[in-house]
């Protein structure tokens, strides 16, 4: 069995969970990261030397990068369909995968940090604005893209929608004045009807 190791509460470890959970996979997840420790240990740096969350152990092999993970459970099951089998497909989906990583992620995780994890005294509203200013436009972005097709990468749900997915579940979770985003909310609102979104989707920020 898949064991994931990390706290619920990071968005990494929410799209491993909700990738194992699409591909109906079973897993143990252990509880790691921030109040749980653990991965400062040695028996945990030496399978993730970056002392985070999460680590996927899968049968002795141990992998960490969460987008990787997700990539490498929809390859290792790509007859489940979310590893596009068409490679201008596969690589438009790794294209949106790479872009939640570095540019999506980048710009909503002050907001985050400052409304979520900061104490309101210790609030900076202009790294909340600095923030949402970044962001919105690249929801703008995503909600073009979702005007053209019903998923990220084509017709049909694939990997590239997983990350994506958990940032809007953070992004969405905020006390923030959200703009409309017609199509994204359809897309966003589809996924969360799947079973595979409990647990993933649905937690509550921390």
């Amino acid at each position: 069995m898949l064991r994931i190791w990390g706290r619920i509460s990071s968005i990494n470890v929410r799209k491993v969970v909700f990738a194992a959970q699409l591909l109906e996979l079973p897993f143990e997840r252990i509880d790691a990261g921030a109040a749980f420790g653990i991965t400062k240990t040695p028996e945990y740096l030496a399978h993730n030397p970056n002392a985070l969350v999460p680590t996927l152990e899968d049968g002795g092999f141990f992998l960490w990068e969460s987008n990787v993970i997700v990539r490498y459970l929809c390859a290792q099951h790509a007859d489940r369909g979310l590893y596009p089998e068409d490679l201008r497909t596969r690589f438009d989906a790794e294209r949106w995968m790479d872009w939640q990583q570095t540019t999506l992620n980048n710009a909503g995780r002050d907001a985050f940090v400052q409304w979520i994890r900061t104490p309101a005294e210790q609030r900076d509203a202009k790294r909340i604005a600095a923030s949402v200013a970044a962001t919105e436009p690249l929801l703008t972005m995503l909600d073009a893209q979702l005007a053209q097709r019903p998923f990220l990468a084509g017709d049909r749900l694939t990997m590239a929608d997983i990350p994506i997915a958990c940032e809007m579940h953070r992004w969405w979770g905020l006390p923030l004045e959200h703009p409309a985003h017609p199509h994204l909310r359809r897309w966003y609102d589809g996924l969360l009807q799947r079973p595979a979104a409990r647990g993933a989707l649905d937690v509550p920020l921390s």
